[in-house]
């Protein structure tokens, strides 16, 4: 179903995704065979391919998608899957989209190499090709994302996290590579970094970013209908909307208590139990689909100052489809 819903909204762009699918192939090949073989199997583990999608229909409502389009959606790709790599080497994570992870098969010096090499090979298509404009804006989300990882670690050891930080993590961890897709794409035909519409564009996709952070969140509380272990967040101690908002309106005990649970047997289902009881007791969840709702439309208003025509209707569309995604 998911599926069949994102291959409508990438219509409008289909032709230039199969073009750029098979060019990325090539971008990723190496002379080095334990290389090649790596990069092999990264590329054909790929997801949903969500981010080349953005930089293309974000180039679409201003003009044709070319050459420049095609290389910032390549970097943002490299940058993208550099990330995911050293993701796994830091959770310690085997498994990635039901696939063995680069550290799992390949151990974790092999792991940080194959992301530094993809991040250097990122960085030199866009240096080779005088790209700059497309170059700073991925390396501005580079030190985003890493600040976001270092803040949410931080409030994780010491449990502080208000809904302000909440969404400075999420902001900068997985907005800000989305909010990078639609700038270059537009940057990629107007090849202008300055223009507004460029930043229109970022802001809408730091939208969209935060709609599709937020729905993981609370998917989370589905893990038994998703696949996902169930309350994963919580047992990692990572504190996301629901139940920052029930903490917010807890008295000071039952703060303490629930806090306590978090930093001490947070994997134990009579407090795992608990503490999901408290969030729908305080009507956390539904104050997180409130507010992720409020986003959405915030969202489709931004929308508004873009040309008309089916890459905006895709990108409205993409936006609903993060919001209702059932995994």
């Amino acid at each position: 179903m998911a599926d069949s819903a994102l291959d409508r909204i990438k219509a409008p762009v289909a032709l230039e995704l199969a073009e750029f699918e098979s060019a990325f192939r090539d971008l990723m090949r190496s002379k080095v065979p334990l290389l090649d073989w790596i990069t092999r199997y990264i590329v054909r583990r790929k997801g949903k391919q969500i981010r080349p999608m953005l930089v293309y229909l974000s180039a679409r409502c201003y003009g044709e998608c070319g050459e420049r389009t095609r290389r910032a959606a390549a970097l943002v790709e490299l940058l993208h899957t550099a990330t995911l790599v050293h993701d796994d080497v830091v959770d310690g994570a085997p498994m990635r989209r039901a696939f063995w992870s680069v550290n799992a098969l390949w151990k974790n010096k092999i792991a940080v190499l194959i992301g530094d090499y993809l991040l250097s090979r990122g960085l030199l298509l866009a240096l080779e090709h005088k790209d700059y404009s497309v170059l700073h804006l991925t390396s501005d989300a580079v030190q985003r994302m890493s600040e976001g990882e270092l803040l949410q670690i931080e409030k994780a050891r010491r449990l502080d996290i208000t809904e302000e930080v909440y969404f400075r993590i999420i902001s900068a961890k997985t907005a800000s590579l989305m909010a990078t897709c639609c700038a270059v794409g537009v940057a990629s035909v107007l090849e202008e970094i300055s223009d507004s519409r460029v930043e229109q564009a970022r802001q809408f996709g730091e939208i969209l970013g935060i709609v599709f952070q937020m729905r993981d969140d609370l998917l989370d509380f589905e893990g038994h209908r998703t696949g996902k272990a169930p309350l994963a967040d919580i047992k990692e101690k990572k504190l996301t909307l629901p139940l920052i908002h029930a903490l917010g309106k807890a008295s000071f005990l039952e703060r303490r208590k629930v806090i306590g649970m978090i930093k001490d047997r947070p994997e134990r289902i009579e407090n795992i139990n608990y503490i999901v009881q408290f969030i729908e007791r305080s009507g956390g969840i539904q104050y997180a689909m409130q507010t992720m709702q409020s986003k959405v439309e915030e969202g489709k208003m931004l929308l508004t100052t873009f040309p008309e025509g089916e890459a905006r209707q895709s990108l409205q569309d993409l936006l609903s489809f993060a919001a209702n995604r059932d995994h």
